[in-house]
């Protein structure tokens, strides 16, 4: 929320006709449309993908830019500061709700449906059927036509237990920043939100030498059945998530330097630290149900 004196704000503030949602649509409509394409080996897809996302973040820009002089501009009362929090615990809790569709997918193939294709039912239908999860035993395609090739599953160590480290020390890291602003010491909030930050994007950088490592040395990939595409969904989605986590908190502590926030008024730090707890404890469920079982 806003470092304005909010004496004087409306019981609820309601904007003026916007350009913004509209806006927004166009630049979506123009990645999605070339994403579609490009997936399916149109070359003109990229451009058109290119093209939207550059707009969509254009406006998201122009939109936030004017939310922050709305709520500097002391018109974002108590009715507000509620609007927001609730908007964000929903969001968080579809979120939740996203996360968990592919756990349980994750669950279910291992569980559930490895086992039953490799059941006596099956066998004489796939007589040479390897009812065997990958992690499990390394190479082990399960593939009785054979037509997923020989891979390795990624491990603990060391680099997901690296980017465990890194994210719990974010969480950590972001918290004393947190306690720092409620103390008013707007220097130490500051230096420890540019911290997590950079935690961030640490985490990014060893995520993606990760995927180098498993596209290219173990041959692990989109197509190595239900393994390879419960991998890169789970924890491409996660990276996506920390990246977004990562702008929250860049242009939060970018705010902060502007003198924005306030010890009793803070909303927009509190629900970008919200997120990125959640990206933490995600995080854990990943490390131990992809990584170690």
């Amino acid at each position: 929320m806003s470092a304005a004196t909010h004496g004087h704000a409306p019981y609820y503030f309601v904007p003026g006709p916007s350009r913004h949602p509209v806006m927004a649509s166009i630049g979506l409509f123009f990645f999605i449309l070339g994403a579609g394409q490009w997936v399916n080996g149109s070359t003109w897809g990229a451009y058109s993908l290119a093209f939207g996302l550059v707009w969509w973040l254009v406006v998201l820009y122009q939109w936030f830019r004017d939310s922050v002089a709305e709520s500097e501009g002391g018109l974002y009362g108590h009715k507000i500061d509620l609007s927001y929090r609730w908007s964000m615990s929903w969001f968080i809790f579809s979120e939740v709700m996203f996360f968990g569709a592919f756990f349980t997918a994750l669950w279910w193939a291992r569980v559930h449906s490895v086992p039953a294709l490799g059941s006596l039912e099956n066998a004489l239908i796939w007589p040479n059927f390897q009812a065997v999860w990958p992690s499990a035993m390394a190479g082990a395609t399960a593939s009785p036509a054979g037509i997923v090739e020989p891979f390795q599953t990624v491990g603990p160590f060391w680099l997901p237990t690296i980017n465990t480290a890194l994210l719990l020390t974010s969480g950590v890291t972001l918290t004393i920043a947190h306690h720092a602003l409620q103390a008013g010491n707007r220097t130490k909030t500051i230096a420890f939100m540019w911290l997590t930050v950079l935690l961030g994007f640490t985490f990014l950088c060893v995520q993606g030498y990760e995927y180098a490592h498993a596209w290219g040395d173990l041959n692990l990939k989109m197509s190595s059945g239900i393994f390879g595409s419960t991998f890169y969904m789970l924890t491409g989605f996660h990276g996506f998530h920390v990246f977004v986590g990562m702008l929250m908190l860049l242009f939060v502590t970018l705010r902060l330097q502007k003198g924005h926030f306030t010890a009793e008024r803070h909303f927009g730090f509190e629900g970008a630290a919200w997120y990125w707890h959640f990206v933490d404890v995600v995080w854990l469920g990943l490390y131990v149900l992809v990584y170690w079982m």
